[in-house]
């Protein structure tokens, strides 16, 4: 579920921070930049959660103009990228027509799509949860999949989206948008999507 990747990046200090232990501020300035959820999802590596050691330090460098110092360092970054057929424990955030949504508690963009669920399975518009219905000797059962419930489930696939700035598109307007609505007219899309296969409820 969590693996080391070895990462070299150029490390800017401002001149304010000089008094403090060099490895320290190095540190924090590679988790400010790497550990979070949106900008901390590095394409086909996985979700950046905090630092594991420095390695190497090179030399740093001030530049004309900028008192800040600049430094290559070679470190490496605990990161989520769990593998294909890993069992995972989460717990259910909500349910939707899409499927089934999970969260690990530091990740919440797993889904498991109603073709993954346990079958015969049902969407239950006025509950809003899905619904397994399990057969047994004495008949079908109902089990609700309620929000808060653990669930086990096995990854099936992986979804990473390149959300690197692009520039304005051809086709927009000065039409206001309509209130509520997100600005472009398109919704945030998450980075990092895993796509899951329900194993049970714990």
């Amino acid at each position: 579920m969590f693996v080391a990747v070895e990462m070299v990046d150029t490390v800017r200090i401002p001149p304010w921070n000089f008094q403090r232990q060099f490895n320290e501020a190095i540190a924090e300035e590679l988790n400010k930049k790497l550990a979070n959820k949106w900008t901390g999802v590095l394409y086909i590596v996985g979700l950046c959660i905090c630092l594991y050691d420095i390695t190497k330090l090179e030399d740093s460098y001030i530049f004309p103009g900028d008192g800040a110092s600049h430094t290559k360092v070679h470190f490496r970054y605990v990161v989520f990228h769990p593998f294909l057929d890993e069992i995972l424990v989460g717990k259910i955030k909500y349910c939707s027509q899409e499927g089934v949504h999970v969260s690990l508690g530091f990740f919440d963009d797993i889904v498991i799509p109603p073709e993954s669920l346990q079958q015969p399975a049902k969407f239950d518009e006025a509950e809003q949860v899905w619904v397994w219905e399990y057969e047994t000797d004495e008949g079908a059962h109902d089990l609700y999949m309620d929000q808060g419930e653990d669930i086990r489930f096995r990854i099936t696939d992986e979804v990473f989206l390149d959300t690197s700035p692009t520039g304005p598109s051809a086709a927009a307007t000065n039409t206001p948008a309509a209130p509520g609505a997100e600005e472009g007219g398109q919704k945030k899309e998450a980075p990092y999507t895993l796509l899951v296969r329900r194993r049970s409820l714990i």
